[in-house]
């Protein structure tokens, strides 16, 4: 799951795992093609990731005293599926924000992908909306080559190629990654990060782990039974000379299951922090 750069222009955009969205009454764009590839070597864990739908409703935790925000609510729904050599996931998100002046700004982002299972080809849409309006339209293909970086081919906003940095990680891989870390008992993974939610190329990403803790006792949710889960915490920082790497663009907090499914989140924006909390949660059947 991913969330990402909300409020610039008081447009937003997801990223690690969870969210982004289409406003209601607006046309979601179709979800990425899956590519042509022959079959990937999953990543170790991959097995564990479960096909689901997650409905999350957001509310406004806390406002800074300096800011413009106010107030703020919203929803995110996530699908991820298994596509047999890879995962597509879909994630919209809608958010209503209000600011001092009391004018009302309405965003929605709605993101797709493609992910190989051997973490190294990803393919991604990405539009983006405010007051009904498309704001911003990202796609293309990003392929790694290990650790040696890799390479990303934008389509839309414009034609362009971009390197990216060795050691760069793809979303889905990260969430196995990151899991499989904090089931070891490791505390941090510290990576450049590549989803295809802006057209600026990977982002360096900070991993806090918290220790891995039993299954719950009486989870809501059927999915949710017998599953171990860690605490993380995901700080995004820009690539460029002024991310002297202190103050993270956007951080995300959550709770995620063995099996992939996160249950609760807080999303730092700056101006504002908001709280995902899983409402609804269902399975969903294999596409091969």
């Amino acid at each position: 799951m991913r969330l990402r750069d909300l409020l610039g222009t008081t447009a937003m955009a997801a990223a690690l795992v969870l969210g982004l969205a289409t406003p209601s009454g607006a046309q979601a764009p179709a979800p990425a093609a899956t590519p042509n590839a022959t079959q990937a070597t999953p990543i170790e864990g991959a097995q564990a990731m479960a096909a689901h739908r997650a409905a999350y409703r957001l509310s406004l935790n806390s406002t800074r005293p300096d800011g413009q925000v106010v107030q703020a609510q919203g929803a995110m729904l996530f699908e991820v599926r298994d596509a047999c050599d890879g995962w597509t996931t879909r994630q919209r998100l809608t958010l209503n924000v209000v600011d001092k002046a009391g004018d009302t700004v309405d965003t929605g982002s709605d993101y797709s992908t493609w992910e190989s299972k051997d973490g190294k080809r990803l393919r991604f849409t990405l539009t983006q909306m405010a007051q009904g309006a498309v704001t911003q339209r990202v796609s293309g293909e990003a392929e790694l080559d290990g650790d040696k970086g890799g390479t990303v081919r934008y389509e839309q906003p414009e034609v362009q190629e971009m390197t990216l940095p060795p050691g760069t990680i793809l979303p889905m891989a990260h969430t196995i990654r990151t899991l499989a870390m904090a089931k070891a008992g490791q505390k941090m993974l510290n990576v450049p990060l590549f989803d295809g939610t802006n057209d600026d190329g990977a982002q360096d990403s900070t991993t806090i782990l918290s220790p891995w803790t039993p299954p719950l006792a009486d989870p809501r949710f059927p999915l949710l039974a017998d599953q171990a889960s860690a605490r993380m915490r995901i700080a995004f920082f820009d690539r460029d000379a002024s991310a002297g790497a202190s103050t993270p663009s956007y951080e995300v907090g959550l709770r995620y299951f063995a099996n992939g499914i996160a249950d609760e989140m807080k999303m730092d924006f700056g101006d504002f922090i908001m709280n995902g909390q899983l409402e609804k949660l269902e399975p969903l059947p294999h596409d091969c």
